[in-house]
């Protein structure tokens, strides 16, 4: 069939001199996009038969099982699979083939084996994941109670290897341990381990203190708890919650981190009983999953403050606290859960975020602990719903700060002071209360001037956290930047030196993006930016110093003079990469605002002209713009960062599972990339430099804004690109939803034509990707802006619905009673805009051709179909001739009376004069075929002079 619109273009017509197996193997993947397996598969075979090349056969051996498969003939199917994975045993294409064709042929066991090795080389697939699952469900059922007991002794001898201590084979533990694991993913299988006594024999496991049995038995506990409520909770019992905190705080990081997995799963399952409300046999055998819930947090709670337990434990359980504890969004009315936890635990969480470190017996912390710790705090604050709850919050704030200041002498006030930096980094409210209390802000500032460095290091850092704060601002542009000058100035310390150099920027860019209200004089900020990037370039300093560097930069490239000088110096631009991808996440935030000013990627503000004049007149400020922040200077700064490899930076950030990734930092980062994408010519780099990857993530969570310009740098890309070397293999599907989002109305015109534009690309590439298309609801939404004002609009989303109109359900919506679909699309075809003709006819010869029905509704949807397809046929341009003539033709085969009307007019003679026209040969082979289909309905008599 021939494909109509602006889909990837489809193999041309092949000239059998010189054909090569590649133009054979791009003719077949044409037949079979459009459904003719047969076709394509002779096509793959005759390719076969000229190719040499061992990879190339593979690929063909691997496209002939997916026709074999289309066609049924399993057997065949799994010999062609089989060439190819002899060829390369990680083809997972193959290795799926194969799973379907043995599980159709019975061979079920065969068919789980390959697609569990599907789901090892790629665990993010869920295809493979739903596969394997279903697979799993339906040998359960097939296999039903008889050839269960083979199991069991498989499931006992793989527990007796893993026990058994004299067993020195490595090899065989690792393999009964990843037996288990892979077991206890299915239902079938996890039931079974748990039916034989499973559970205590994964504590013997867990009390091993081996590192790699404890990693079996908890990866298996995973598979057992995974979406199983009564499971969980009976697991819970068992092993107990103090066992499970204990594993999660252990020295081992791989063995704390698969702790960590474990409880967020069990909670999970436990929350999944809370929302449903379950009614039937689970229910006799589950009491309430909040007692469980509040168990395992209390456990959590009580580590935090546990001197025995290791630093990442104690990060992996405030992460777990800041996944589990707070509400999933404001619809969820129950908030008792935080309220629980701020009762309970508020002061242990503030116990870790006032460790001083180094002092005498501070608790095991990270460098992410206390951003960790903010972030929590933050999340728990956000989640009171009224007044009370928020002073309720406050007055425990204020105890505990007081707690510490009064009376301990020394220490206690560092810890008070931590205590306070840790809160405004967090719930800022809470932090400028603790500020306000007596002598608090005094004890900063004096101990700011301490001889000793970790006394100075804690007050200078509160310091500059409350300078963050617009509410206490000005007290200390009042009090401290002088102190903070003399420090920067006279301390012999660069670890001291940089934060005060911090300080003094974030008071001096109070003016943010204004280039006249800078509150140093002239210069100033470019000698202080160049001691940061010094700094940044050190590496003698610590990383923990350096990352103050570039809190630095984040504040003084607001001046357009400062990014300037950033972007030529190359060395401190890759330092700051560097730490982008270090252990310590705290440091995400500054690199993603640094990035964001240098490529002024932030909201402009324009000003009224009206305001101005009046500003002008009551002699007030007037914000004005540095003339370095002019279009051309930011694409030139955009070009050396890419350079410098800012996009690997991005793209590592994005992968941190880390609290420090918040949504606002999300939102930064989705602001740099589509600065990054803006050039088209640019995009190729970024998506090979792995953006098109980090760009899903951004898209389908945070904030709204940060979703919606992730989206955008998406469509940008799949615009220009090719989509299927952009987003490879299942990626592609995962780009339809973000892409669909950009459709809303609240989005602005440039996001929906955007939008549409690479929606347009993704459908003509296949029917799986229209269904998705379908499925996120998105025809609806392509139609209304079919009736948009701007006529780009119009024309982006009549050419997505031309490449939807593949699809069966779309054609069938052109006949929808009472629809004026197919109405538009005919006035549409004789528009005077030539590329909305374009598209809109180039849909009707598509539906016309895949759904014959439609041939019979065209004259009945509006009076002037005659004259727009008349008028079609007399175009100058050969395509919308070529258009019209197929669409003449689909309707003269379709049936006879309209043929009638159409000969009975001008149409006869238009069909006779372009038959015979020998310079457009498409357009005469398809009035020919017309006009033979009048003469075999006897209308016309047959022109003895055409041949």
């Amino acid at each position: 069939g021939v494909l109509w619109g602006p889909q990837w273009p489809s193999p041309e017509p092949l000239c059998l001199g010189r054909v090569t197996a590649e133009q054979l193997r791009a003719r077949g993947n044409a037949l079979f996009q459009a459904g003719d397996h047969g076709a394509a598969l002779a096509v793959y075979t005759e390719a076969l038969s000229l190719s040499d090349a061992a990879a190339e056969r593979a690929v063909l051996h691997r496209n002939r099982a997916a026709c074999y498969l289309k066609l049924e003939d399993y057997a065949k199917a799994e010999a062609d699979a089989t060439k190819a994975i002899e060829a390369d045993g990680r083809d997972v294409k193959a290795l799926f083939r194969r799973s379907q064709a043995l599980q159709q042929l019975g061979r079920l066991d065969q068919a789980v084996t390959d697609l569990q090795r599907c789901v090892s080389l790629e665990p993010r697939n869920k295809a493979f994941q739903e596969a394997l699952r279903a697979l799993g469900s339906s040998m359960h059922e097939k296999v039903g109670r008889g050839a269960m007991s083979c199991t069991d002794s498989k499931v006992e001898q793989m527990f007796q290897i893993l026990l058994d201590l004299d067993e020195k084979d490595a090899d065989k533990k690792q393999k009964a341990a990843q037996n288990l694991i892979v077991l206890a993913r299915e239902e079938a299988g996890a039931e079974k381990i748990f039916q034989s006594d499973g559970v205590r024999l994964l504590m013997q496991l867990l009390d091993t203190a081996k590192a790699d049995l404890m990693l079996a038995a908890l990866r298996t506990l995973v598979g057992l708890c995974s979406g199983h409520r009564s499971r969980t909770t009976a697991i819970l019992s068992e092993l107990g919650a103090p066992r499970l905190a204990a594993v999660l705080g252990v020295e081992h990081e791989q063995v704390s981190l698969a702790a960590c997995n474990l409880l967020h799963v069990m909670f999970d399952s436990l929350k999944e009983g809370l929302q449903k409300d379950f009614r039937g046999k689970e229910d006799a055998l589950v009491l309430d999953s909040s007692k469980d819930l509040k168990l395992l947090i209390k456990h959590l709670l009580e580590l935090l403050v546990l001197e025995g337990a290791s630093a990442h434990g104690r990060d992996n359980a405030l992460n777990l606290l800041i996944k589990v504890v707070p509400r999933k969004s404001p619809k969820e009315t129950n908030n008792s859960l935080s309220l629980w936890v701020i009762d309970q635990g508020l002061k242990k969480i503030l116990e870790v975020g006032s460790t001083v470190c180094g002092s005498l017996g501070s608790l095991p912390v990270t460098e992410n602990t206390r951003m960790s710790t903010s972030v929590l705090l933050s999340k728990l604050y956000e989640d009171l719903k009224c007044d009370a709850e928020r002073e309720n919050f406050h007055h425990l704030c204020e105890d505990y700060v007081r707690s510490w200041f009064e009376g301990h002498e020394l220490p206690g006030k560092l810890r008070a002071i931590q205590t306070v930096s840790c809160l405004l980094q967090g719930p800022s409210d809470a932090g400028n209360r603790v500020l306000e209390l007596e002598g608090i802000m005094d004890s900063v500032l004096s101990l700011c001037a301490s001889v000793t460095e970790a006394h100075q290091l804690v007050a200078v850092e509160a310091l500059i956290h409350a300078a963050d704060k617009a509410k206490r601002a000005s007290f200390i542009t009042a009090n401290g930047v002088n102190l903070l000058k003399e420090i920067y100035k006279h301390s012999e310390r660069d670890s001291i030196r940089i934060r005060a150099l911090v300080g003094l920027c974030k008071l001096g860019s109070a003016g943010g993006t204004d280039f006249s209200m800078k509150q140093f004089a002239e210069g100033s900020t470019m000698k202080l930016a160049k001691q940061c990037r010094k700094w940044l370039c050190n590496e003698a300093i610590d990383a923990g110093t350096r990352r103050w560097a570039v809190e630095g930069l984040a504040y003084l490239t607001f001046d357009a003079d400062v990014k300037e000088e950033f972007v030529e110096d190359k060395a401190a631009m890759q330092a700051m990469f560097q730490l982008a991808k270090s252990e310590d996440r705290s440091v995400l935030y500054a690199v993603a605002s640094t990035l964001v000013n240098c490529t002024n990627s932030y909201d402009h503000e324009e000003p009224d002209p009206q305001m101005l004049e009046l500003a002008k007149y009551a002699k007030q400020h007037i914000p004005e713009q540095h003339p370095k922040d002019k279009p051309e200077f930011v694409k030139r700064r955009v070009r050396k960062l890419l350079t410098a490899g800012v996009v690997s930076a991005l793209a590592c950030m994005v992968k941190s599972e880390n609290p420090a990734l918040t949504n606002s930092c999300r939102e930064l980062i989705s602001r740099v990339f589509l600065a990054l994408v803006e050039e088209a010519e640019d995009r190729g780099g970024v998506v090979a430099q792995g953006g098109g990857k980090a760009l899903i993530p951004l898209s389908l969570e945070g904030t709204e804004v940060g979703q919606t310009k992730a989206a955008q740098a998406l469509a940008k890309i799949t615009i220009t690109s090719n989509p299927e070397m952009a987003f490879p293999g299942e990626r592609i599907y995962e780009v339809v939803r973000p892409l669909v989002s950009l459709l809303h109305l609240q989005r602005t015109g440039l996001e929906n034509f955007e939008g549409l534009m690479a929606l347009t690309n993704l459908a003509g590439i296949s029917e799986r990707l229209r269904q998705k298309i379908l499925k996120e609801r998105a025809v609806p939404m392509i139609e209304g802006y079919m009736f948009e004002e701007h006529e780009l609009i119009r024309l982006a989303a009549t050419e997505c619905m031309c490449n939807m109109a593949m699809s069966k359900e779309v054609q069938e919506m052109f006949l929808a009673e009472g629809s004026d679909r197919l109405k538009l699309m005919v006035l549409y075809s004789g528009e005077e805009d030539e590329k909305l003709r374009r598209a809109a006819s180039g849909t009707l010869a598509m539906l016309t051709s895949l759904h014959p029905p439609i041939c019979k509704r065209i004259p009945q949807v509006t009076v002037h179909w005659l004259e727009i397809l008349q008028a079609l046929l007399l175009s100058p341009s050969a395509e919308l001739q070529h258009r019209g003539a197929v669409v003449v033709m689909n309707m003269m085969a379709a049936a006879r009376e309209v043929a009638e009307q159409l000969i009975a007019s001008e149409m006869l003679e238009i069909l006779s004069v372009l038959a015979k026209d020998k310079e457009k040969p498409r357009v005469a082979q398809a009035a020919q075929e017309s006009l033979a289909h009048a003469v075999a309905y006897g209308l016309i008599k047959p022109n003895p002079g055409h041949a």
